[in-house]
């Protein structure tokens, strides 16, 4: 699905003109499998939130494993399916290894749903061939937030 430069235009110090309006986007990062990069999920989550709907906002969370914790697995698994569906982009950041990332970036292929993931390097941590070696992942490291908007700029733009 392309999308113009209308679509994107951001106004107003980077912020649209309501969201639902232009793109429902999913964000993907580590739940269950860590949670040391929830500061910037949240951050680039906030600035993702400027381009549309952000469905999955709660990844962003601080207490995010205690507000899943009356939810059942199955209930979580199809409401992220069902999400998933809907969206039109996808941006995972896989700094994290998270096992649930990686199946939410194989079902949204799947789907054929642009995806772009970001890899922060600080951990010293080589990111999967599965992902890296995958011609249909745009993946891209970034070292700061403000590296990450950047790239969020240029894969947002080119939908």
């Amino acid at each position: 699905m392309k999308y113009g430069p209308l679509l994107i235009l951001k106004l107003n110090q980077n912020h649209c003109y309501g969201r639902n309006i232009y793109m429902k986007i999913y964000f993907a990062g580590s739940i269950r499998g860590g949670r040391d990069e929830e500061g910037n999920y949240l951050k680039l989550i906030n600035y993702l939130a400027t381009f549309g709907e952000v469905l999955t906002e709660h990844v962003g969370h601080k207490d995010i494993e205690k507000s899943e914790l009356h939810r059942s697995d199955n209930y979580i698994f199809e409401r992220d399916v069902d999400w998933l569906k809907s969206s039109d982009v996808m941006v995972a950041d896989v700094t994290m290894p998270s096992l649930g990332v990686g199946y939410e970036i194989g079902f949204a292929e799947t789907l054929d749903i642009p995806i772009l993931c970001l890899f922060n390097p600080k951990y010293k941590k080589t990111l999967s061939a599965m992902v890296s070696g995958n011609k249909k992942l745009i993946c891209k490291e970034y070292n700061t937030v403000d590296e990450a908007k950047l790239l969020l700029d240029e894969f947002l733009s080119s939908i």
